[in-house]
């Protein structure tokens, strides 16, 4: 389990296809860190480290991973937002978040506010994800309260702080980005459903 607070940046340094699966090696300060068998959230994606080298580590994204989220359009060079499984104990500074992307959305605007940043996000309706104002979502991993709701979009405000230390400050106009929807709202609309 996540709270959707990034630790930090990653940088893919490698890329190599086996079958329908994707090794990825990324350099990240958390690497001295880590073991093999643990779970890191790449840009919101559960993965299982399974190598570790001095200043990087290795993960393996399965077909379905590299289908339901951006994962399978990353290269070498790209960055990604990193963050540890909590430990039992800590603070939920962010929400729930299981590491499991529900689907793509689509970067729709970047504004800037003078000192924060507002950006747009589309999604396809059909998934049966929901947004609710004021309430939470994933957005590459990084926690956030969406506003502006509709059937398909939304708005989060970004603060200098986020925008710096996440790799929301590369993300433009027509990115692929991943999100999770409230785990919460998702049980509920599944349970008022059956009703």
């Amino acid at each position: 389990m996540f709270t959707g607070i990034i630790e930090s940046i990653g940088e893919i340094t490698n890329k190599v296809a086996e079958g329908t699966n994707v090794h990825l090696t990324i350099e990240s300060d958390l690497a001295g860190e880590l073991k093999v068998d643990q779970s890191i959230a790449h840009n919101g994606v559960c993965l299982t480290v399974t190598k570790l080298h001095n200043d990087s580590f290795e993960v393996t994204a399965v077909a379905e991973t590299l289908l339901k989220s951006n994962l399978g359009k990353v290269n070498v060079g790209d960055k990604l937002n990193l963050e540890r499984c909590m430990k039992a104990g800590g603070r939920f500074d962010g929400h729930i978040v299981q590491g499991h992307v529900d689907q793509t959305g689509t970067c729709t605007g970047v504004s800037d506010q003078d000192g924060s940043w507002i950006f747009d996000f589309e999604f396809d309706p059909k998934n049966g994800n929901i947004v609710v104002e004021k309430g939470s979502i994933c957005v590459n991993g990084v926690s956030l309260t969406c506003f502006n709701t509709t059937e398909n979009s939304f708005s989060v405000a970004i603060i200098p702080y986020t925008y710096e230390h996440t790799n929301f400050h590369q993300l433009k106009t027509g990115d692929q980005v991943n999100l999770e929807f409230d785990v919460i709202g998702k049980y509920v609309k599944k349970i008022l459903s059956k009703t």
